[in-house]
């Protein structure tokens, strides 16, 4: 009787936070981050160059989490234990870490930030139904409906005739989502057989080392670049890139791709905020009703279907 007296006097364990709920949380930081780099990007784009900044970046970024995995070598980690494992980290780092970048940083030579992110916010709509053809996470209505008005909100801003904008560089934007989706196609099934951190900080090196041909552009022009850009291309690194894809890796484990490809329609609305806070940039009517259409349609996409 005590112990059933005692038992009955003890605090409830508050609950743990579901891994849906984790994964939100991961992907809502990925967003702000991956938001804060298309700013950042037109901003150091008259410094460096488009291969050379990349190449800085993701060596700071491949840096950052080979220091973080020597610190955590005591813990189990799931290495590529197969040739096709270490082929799909490749893959994924080459495609999405190198070449993404590298086309989007070219890309944001052409066209301003906000039109960048709407641009390349196509991505989304062909993960979802890649994944499912591919991956056979199959079209839930939700997933559909909410990513066609999440895609209509883009439609709206990218309505707005104003901004620097030409034909080079939306077909950039449209080259760089290609990869994007393919990037997080590949990634997905990478990560049946390899953990997310092991992944992201593979296939940092893998992209830092397939980039290293434009070292000696970018020993050039640091030599004569200012500290602002350089730091900028420094927190590009350790942030969108070593944090912003390392949660993005942690969210994918635990979700379907479409779903949470999904929620990176967020991601101009977060770059136009941005853009108002930090360059003083005032958004436009198209602007503002098409990232709130965005918001509301990563709401409905993230429903999940009533059971029976």
């Amino acid at each position: 009787m005590a112990l059933v007296t005692e038992t009955l006097q003890t605090p409830t364990t508050p609950a743990r936070f579901s891994d849906g709920q984790k994964a939100a949380a991961a992907a809502s930081v990925t967003v702000v981050l991956w938001a804060s780099s298309f700013v950042a990007i037109r901003d150091i784009g008259h410094t460096l160059s488009p291969a050379p900044m990349a190449l800085l970046r993701l060596a700071v970024a491949a840096a950052a989490l080979t220091l973080l995995a020597l610190a955590r070598r005591g813990r189990e980690r799931s290495l590529p234990r197969s040739p096709t494992s270490m082929l799909l980290v490749a893959a994924y780092g080459v495609l999405w870490l190198g070449a993404y970048t590298v086309a989007l940083n070219t890309a944001e030579r052409h066209v301003d930030a906000g039109t960048a992110a709407l641009l390349v916010n196509v991505a989304p709509l062909l993960v979802a139904f890649g994944a499912g053809l591919v991956l056979g996470e199959g079209f839930p209505r939700p997933l559909i409906v909410g990513s066609l008005v999440a895609f209509s909100g883009v439609g709206v801003i990218a309505m707005d005739s104003s901004g620097e904008r030409d034909g080079l560089g939306v077909a950039l934007c449209l080259l760089a989502a290609v990869l994007y989706a393919g990037g997080v196609l590949i990634q997905k099934i990478t990560l049946r057989s390899v953990d997310g951190f092991t992944a992201t900080w593979i296939g940092c090196v893998i992209a830092t080392v397939a980039l290293l041909p434009w070292a000696p552009a970018l020993i050039d022009e640091l030599r004569v670049a200012s500290a602002g850009p350089i730091l900028a291309t420094v927190y590009l690194g350790l942030f969108p890139t070593a944090i912003g894809f390392s949660t993005w890796a942690y969210a994918l484990k635990r979700t379907t791709a479409g779903r949470l490809t999904a929620s990176t329609y967020a991601v101009p609305t977060v770059s136009v905020l941005l853009s108002w806070l930090i360059l003083a940039e005032i958004p436009s009517a198209y602007g503002l009703v098409g990232g709130a259409v965005c918001l509301i349609g990563v709401a409905i996409s993230r429903r999940r279907p009533r059971r029976p």
